[in-house]
């Protein structure tokens, strides 16, 4: 007999080996030994076996399996049916999941809504600035969330909503809200309409209490004065849950809809009320609290909201058609079933609305097992969010008329979702240029932006055994933009003169739109990038009073995903050329500008001095004086020059001639000197006359007052080399009585 001193386990030791040696009673051994074997045999575990604890998905992988080698280990029981469900958790992703992080505005438009739902929660800058004092959530990625703590709230301004609503409208938003604090429950308001002064009523507000979200609606008293249905309740989980969920409110008065998560819910309570008698008393509209403005010392907020707000919006006249709404709330990624068709009707599968849950019920095990292989994960987006979203498998299984039956194990798993390839937008195109005032003066305008280009690329990254070894080169790829804005660098359009401008026409077939100020413009819609490029074309600059305005300059960004991803900073420099008339017309009358009117009366009456001539040279501008300053600058230059150059030459001779004087010995004794008085008198009138040219020279050629210092100087040092050289001349040798 061998018998155990523990418990074996076959993870520890799978076999066990030992001899067995025989002795009889004298002690002699036996001729052989004997092996004996143990083999461990494994317990059997009922459970889901092959399948991993993590698994990656990269952006652009479509549906990827989640289980390519899973089955089920029921160890030899006979099981009648199996029924599997997966539900994915994706509650701390955007809104409750990976949607498109677009502004409530373009989703709308995507999804095939009216252009006339009016925003309550835009972003808070520019004309949309009532939500500035509010907190917002920057945890999500790009996401537009505001977070109320009942401290905060917000007054929409007069004329963002019309005063009276219809009989049809429809209220929109994204809420995430918990238990209410305290033990007796205030009411928390997200949307009120109520008298700004004196009384305190409440025309239509939607509001939290007790888990329950309640529509109160009072009409305005008419020619039939009875009670009519004013508020409606509805009573669900989804209001106290703390998790997104997408609330959309259709008012067909009498009848009110609740859709949430693209689910229809029917009011349990609907109580009757008295008519709102007509008065002159503005209306206050806010969001996250009540304004009480009347019956108390000081009007101020109550009932404010606990939770977190977003994609707030009414729109007017008409009701959301149920397919918008499902667009609106559909999820980008969830749980999906490839190859339905192979699966055959032996098996049976649904999802919940998100495609977060599925289940799969089958009564052949081997059935049950293909279909989780073909289990798999999708993301539809082109730049998913990244990170982890978990997931659980949980199994019930039954068997054949058992009390007891085995017992399949909860798998706790992951799916992590890879950083996407960041794309890099870039803007080109001509960033200056020069174009005559008339054009922008025209009714065209000019185009700012004619060869603009629009490109976006990545670099990818060749993968191997899950690594990545190098980089390939930038790989162009196409993608939405969702805004372009152009701003003006420096200061303001002027609107009385300038303005830019794009035709509607333009934007015809397109989900564009755009808003013009003197600050710049925005085109904004989610759209093609070769969309965006061919609106930026078409955009003009106006200037009408181009004078005084010597250029302009402009700066060009886009956006997709709200901002997630931004292009370079495309500048523009525009410059406005000016003609410049040299000669004013021939029948204007000139006028001569003071400083040359005092220049002519001081100049001396001079022989050939043409008084009329400079009068009738008058210059016209600015730029023309400079012109001539500058030459006559010049040409005093070139005179210098020559003078000093002459005087130079006239020095040297000078020297030469002394010197070879010293060298000479003369015999002065029988010298005789005979001195010219007529050839004196015509040097110094030939030296008269000369002066006097030069004079003349002078005065028609003033500039300034250092100039005529200068030529005096160059004057006087020519004067004196003129009577050296005529003295010298002066002399005149008898030479006839000279021994050679």
């Amino acid at each position: 007999n061998i018998r155990n001193t523990e418990k074996l386990s076959y993870d520890k030791e799978h076999q066990y080996k030992f001899m067995v040696t025989a002795y009889d009673c004298g002690q002699k051994e036996a001729a052989e030994d004997v092996l004996v074997e143990i083999e461990i045999k494994p317990v059997c575990k009922p459970g889901w076996q092959g399948w991993n604890k993590r698994t990656e998905y990269e952006s652009g992988s479509g549906s990827k399996a989640l289980f390519s080698n899973i089955h089920l280990e029921t160890c030899g029981e006979p099981v009648s049916s199996v029924q599997t469900r997966i539900d994915l958790q994706t509650s701390h992703i955007g809104k409750g999941c990976d949607r498109d992080t677009y502004s409530e505005k373009s989703l709308q438009k995507l999804c095939g809504a009216s252009s006339e739902s009016i925003n309550l929660l835009p972003a808070p800058y520019g004309l949309s600035n009532w939500t500035s004092g509010l907190l917002m959530d920057n945890g999500h990625d790009s996401d537009l969330i505001f977070r109320f703590d009942g401290k905060h709230a917000a007054k929409i301004p007069d004329g963002v909503m019309p005063k009276n609503l219809s009989d049809q409208f429809t209220i929109t938003t994204w809420m995430r809200h918990g238990p209410s604090p305290g033990l007796r429950a205030e009411k928390e308001t997200i949307l009120c309409n109520s008298d700004k002064t004196e009384m305190n009523r409440h025309h239509y507000a939607l509001y939290v209490h007790n888990c329950r979200l309640v529509f109160l609606l009072r009409r305005d008293l008419d020619q039939v004065d009875t009670f009519r249905p004013a508020e409606f309740h509805w009573k669900l989980e989804q209001i106290c849950d703390k998790e997104w969920h997408y609330y959309v409110v259709n008012i067909e008065f009498p009848v009110v809809t609740l859709y949430v998560d693209g689910v229809t819910y029917d009011p349990y309570l609907v109580t009757d009320d008295w008519p709102i008698h007509p008065s002159h008393i503005d209306m206050q509209l806010t969001v996250g609290a009540c304004w009480q403005g009347g019956e108390i010392v000081k009007p101020r907020f109550a009932q404010f909201f606990h939770g977190s707000l977003a994609g707030l919006s009414i729109r007017p006249v008409k009701i959301e058609s149920r397919k918008v709404i499902s667009c609106l709330q559909t999820c980008k990624e969830g749980l999906d079933i490839n190859s339905l068709e192979s699966l055959g009707k032996e098996i049976k599968f649904h999802f919940n609305p998100a495609q977060s849950a599925l289940v799969i019920e089958g009564d052949d095990i081997d059935i049950v097992n293909r279909a989780m292989q073909l289990a798999a994960y999708i993301n539809s987006r082109q730049f998913p969010t990244p990170g982890i979203r978990r997931y659980t498998i949980s199994t019930k299984v039954q068997c054949f008329g058992e009390d007891t039956c085995i017992s399949i194990p909860d798998i706790d798993a992951y799916i992590v979702v890879l950083q996407p390839v960041e794309p890099k937008i870039t803007i080109s195109g001509l960033d200056h240029f020069s174009r005559p005032a008339s054009e922008f003066e025209n009714n065209r305008g000019v185009i700012l932006f004619p060869g603009l280009r629009i490109i976006s690329t990545i670099r990818k990254g060749q993968h191997n055994d899950g690594k990545v070894h190098r980089f390939a080169g930038p790989e162009e790829i196409v993608h939405n933009l969702d805004y372009c804005d152009i701003l003006i660098v420096g200061d303001e359009l002027n609107s009385e003169e300038e303005c830019l401008e794009l035709e509607s026409i333009e934007l015809h077939g397109k989900h564009l739109e755009f808003t013009n100020s003197t600050a710049g413009m925005s085109v904004y819609g989610v759209d093609s990038m070769a969309n965006y490029e061919h609106v930026l074309r078409k955009l003009r600059y106006r200037n009408w009073e181009t004078a005084s305005v010597f250029g302009r300059r402009f700066r060009l960004t886009c956006s997709e995903l709200n901002g997630r991803y931004t292009s370079n900073e495309f500048n523009l420099e525009v410059n406005v050329l000016h003609i410049i008339n040299l000669m004013d017309h021939v029948n204007h009358a000139v006028v001569q500008p003071q400083f040359l009117q005092s220049i002519h009366h001081s100049l001396p009456d001079l022989p050939g001095h043409n008084l009329n001539a400079a009068h009738n040279s008058v210059i016209p501008s600015a730029a023309t004086i400079v012109i001539v300053v500058c030459i006559s600058f010049l040409v005093f230059i070139i005179v210098l020059g020559v003078f000093r150059i002459r005087a130079a030459h006239q020095r040297t001779n000078r020297e030469n001639e002394s010197g070879k004087e010293n060298e000479m010995d003369w015999d002065d004794s029988a010298l005789t000197i005979t001195v010219n008085p007529m050839e004196n008198y015509e040097d110094q009138e030939h030296s008269e006359q000369e002066s006097e040219e030069e004079e003349e020279g002078e005065e028609d050629d003033i500039t300034s007052a250092d100039s005529e210092e200068s030529e005096e100087e160059e004057e006087a040092e020519q004067e004196e080399d003129q009577q050296n050289v005529t003295r010298q001349e002066q002399l005149e040798w008898d030479d006839s009585t000279l021994p050679y």
